[in-house]
């Protein structure tokens, strides 16, 4: 995978990033004109910009209060040894409501961010699978109230 440098992202890259992480649905051809260029440049741009990893996914957000999930957490993970941590992400896999796993500075070897339904459920998954995990040797739960912002880097 080619890295792409700072410098070799010019300005018509940076605008049609700032279109399209807006919006990731926003039609080539509304790019396009917004841009002040043609369909296919925009095609091309965006494709060589997802080959060199600068666009890593597209896709719809869903929101998992919709789906049940009313508790987003976010917990500290204290592991027996930090080099644990390729052990220990294998299982985390197998927890669906983990959505996020961090390999972290700090007080914690690891920062995950999960859904749960409730707070039964939130300590079903912490008690039974988190703390069952081999090497996990503490957990801080912080439950998040509300997202304020939510959004990607500025471009």
């Amino acid at each position: 995978m080619e890295q792409l440098e700072t410098e070799k992202i010019d300005k018509l890259d940076r605008q049609i990033l700032s279109i399209i992480s807006k919006n990731a649905r926003t039609p080539f051809k509304d790019v396009a004109e917004a841009c002040g260029v043609s369909r296919a440049a925009i095609h091309q741009r965006v494709q060589r910009l997802i080959e060199t990893n600068v666009i890593t996914g597209s896709g719809y957000f869903i929101n998992p209060k919709v789906l049940g999930f009313n508790t987003c957490t976010y917990i500290g993970v204290k592991l027996e040894r930090g080099s644990m941590y390729k052990e220990v992400v294998p299982e985390l896999e197998k927890i669906p409501e983990v959505v996020e796993v961090h390999y972290t500075t700090g007080p914690y070897s690891m920062l995950i961010k999960l859904y749960a339904r409730d707070n039964e459920h939130l300590m079903e998954l912490v008690n039974a699978k988190l703390q069952e995990i081999n090497g996990v040797t503490e957990t801080e739960t912080l439950i998040s109230l509300r997202t304020s912002i939510k959004r990607e880097i500025p471009i």
